[in-house]
């Protein structure tokens, strides 16, 4: 090829970026081959073929530099290891595959690189799906809780094994930053931990009979088939969550995990066929489905399903308890979050940066614990105001995969969307930007999902300010008077998942925890919103749908309480002493 020619086609890109070597290379054994295929005219033709190779030859640069982010970080390998195809089936009913439905494809966040397909479920599809989890039940009820949990204590090794490749493609096709990937399958692994120690403790009661020669005593039996719906922000540990307990009570699970996330779910499928095929379980125990919003419909209008978990916004989550109760089947719901911290005069500066600027900008302000407001003493405020803001200027924003960043991109456009909404809605009402906000562009951006996370001046009374935004905008707001005066703002919105306090005050720590204090279904103190362990009761109150998840007593929803009375007389007393003589 003319040297004056390449140099043409280099000039021509849009953005100047520099070529490597492995670039030319590309170039010089593909694109010089598109050329020889072209006859080039003279005049405006020969502008338009060149026009044309420019183009080509650009976005083959550009899809060779995003490309080494994947590579360079082993993203090949671990798809390989996770058993990610470039063509997935999207319906499974254990180590049986398969689905008829349209072809979906799930890009990357973090670069706009294609990962892989899958295909859709149908209804027919589902239909299969729900026969299998229907047989499934009748046998897997019989297995001994404690035999159950010793499958999901293997469920739980296999994790640990394939922590590094899980955590990776959590990170890659949702966003969060390496270390959250990697914690997210921890979460996974914890909660296999404490299903296998509950196998062994799904206690009733034994109360005492008012009639003599009587027992009674209250048991759990397994509820059925538990549909669960699960959102982008945490593909693979919330399905885990309901999953583990739901296996150790005995239930078979169908999952429906979010369409933006979808190659999580068939990793995390492939992980437990694996424990299933070794232990001669059948299929339907653990089931998968895909698609929108219209196959996680077939499960809430299902009479099959007796509880569905459904884990997303406020809208969805009311549309799914209609469904179901209309059907007056039940749901657990968790759903959106408008989390504050309150800071107090007696409140240390120096852990209230660090609480507060994680809980707003871990995962780019997309978890349902996320801190979305910042509740300041007006006698500290301008102290608390001035560290936060320098705090965000130490942000690195880029590539998730790479430690050395601190904020990831947004899921995808439409969320950016979103963003750029609530900062010129808030500026609308009144309010003043701090830190301000605006979409990344240049290399490193190209998937446009990148933003800088934003601060702005605000009263808790705005419209944008009730509204969960799922992005890292913080709000800043001033009370006066004591911390009751604080609580009845952290209070005043919708929502009721997450709360904290940041004292060293005992009396307005108790404050914070007591029955006039946080509405909130977590409450904490000296620590962020954000963060939960699996070893309490996750969910929230209010329009966050009052479900909950994991630790405590939460296995108690997948499970049907049974009340029993044993009578070991010859005589057939009643209660409350009714005389019934024949």
């Amino acid at each position: 090829m003319p040297h004056s020619l390449y140099g043409l086609l280099l000039g021509a890109l849009p953005d100047g970026r520099q070529v490597f070597p492995a670039v030319h290379y590309i170039f010089l054994s593909r694109f010089k081959n598109e050329i020889k295929r072209m006859p080039f005219p003279s005049g405006l033709k020969f502008k338009i073929k060149i026009y044309f190779c420019c183009h080509k030859f650009y976005k083959l640069i550009n899809y060779t530099i995003m490309a080494t982010i994947a590579q360079q970080f082993g993203m090949t390998e671990a798809l390989e290891i996770l058993g990610v195809r470039a063509i997935n089936e999207g319906t499974s009913t254990g180590n049986h595959w398969f689905s008829n439905g349209e072809i979906f494809e799930s890009h990357s966040p973090v670069d706009g690189q294609l990962i892989g397909k899958v295909k859709a479920s149908t209804p027919a599809d589902y239909e299969k799906v729900m026969q299998s989890a229907t047989e499934a039940f009748k046998t897997f009820r019989l297995m001994p809780a404690p035999q159950r949990g010793e499958i999901v204590r293997r469920f739980g090794e296999k994790l640990r094994k394939n922590k590094e490749p899980l955590g990776k493609l959590v990170s890659y096709e949702m966003g969060k930053s390496l270390q959250e990937g990697y914690g997210e399958v921890q979460e996974m692994i914890d909660i296999c931990d404490f299903a296998v120690g509950l196998s062994r403790q799904l206690h009733g009661l034994t109360m005492h009979s008012e009639r003599p020669g009587h027992r009674m005593y209250e048991q759990y039996h397994p509820l059925g088939i538990v549909g669960i719906i699960s959102a982008f922000n945490f593909p693979v540990a919330v399905w885990a969550w309901n999953t583990a307990l739901a296996w150790v009570c005995g239930d078979v699970c169908v999952w429906k995990p979010s369409e933006k996330t979808p190659l999580c779910g068939i990793a995390c499928q492939n992980i437990i066929a694996e424990v299933l095929k070794e232990n001669n379980l059948p299929e339907g125990i653990s089931c998968l489905i895909n698609g929108d919003y219209k196959v996680g419909e077939l499960m809430t209008h299902d009479k099959r399903i007796p509880l569905v978990s459904a884990t997303g916004s406020t809208r969805m989550g009311k549309i799914v308890a209609q469904a179901c109760a209309a059907r007056l089947g039940k749901s657990l719901l968790e759903l959106g979050g408008n989390n504050a911290i309150i800071v107090t005069p007696d409140a240390d500066i120096k852990m209230t940066v660090i609480g507060a600027v994680f809980g707003a900008v871990g995962t780019a302000g997309q978890r349902c614990t996320s801190t979305r407001r910042l509740i300041i003493h007006e006698s500290i405020y301008d102290k608390v105001r001035d560290a936060i803001v320098g705090a965000y200027s130490q942000l690195r924003i880029g590539n998730p995969l790479d430690q050395n960043n601190h904020v990831g991109p947004l899921i995808d456009k439409h969320a950016v969307e979103m963003y750029n909404n609530a900062l010129s809605k808030v500026v609308e009402e009144g309010g003043k930007i701090l830190v301000e906000g605006g979409v990344l562009n240049g290399a490193g951006y190209e998937s446009g999902c990148y933003v800088k996370p934003a601060i702005a001046e605000a009263k808790n009374s705005f419209e944008i300010v009730q509204h969960e935004t799922f992005a890292p905008v913080l709000y800043l707001l001033k009370y006066s008077g004591d911390v009751h005066d604080a609580i009845a703002i952290q209070n005043g919105v919708a929502q009721g998942l997450s709360s904290a306090i940041m004292t060293n005050n005992l009396r307005e720590a108790e404050a914070f925890l007591s029955v006039a204090g946080s509405d909130c279904g977590i409450a904490n103190v000296n620590i962020g919103t954000s963060g939960a362990e699996i070893g309490g009761a996750f969910g929230g109150e209010k329009e966050t749908g009052g479900g909950r998840e994991s630790g405590s007593d939460a296995w108690k929803v997948y499970m049907r309480r049974q009340t029993n009375t044993i009578n070991y007389t010859t005589s057939l007393p009643l209660a409350q002493g009714i005389k019934f003589d024949l």
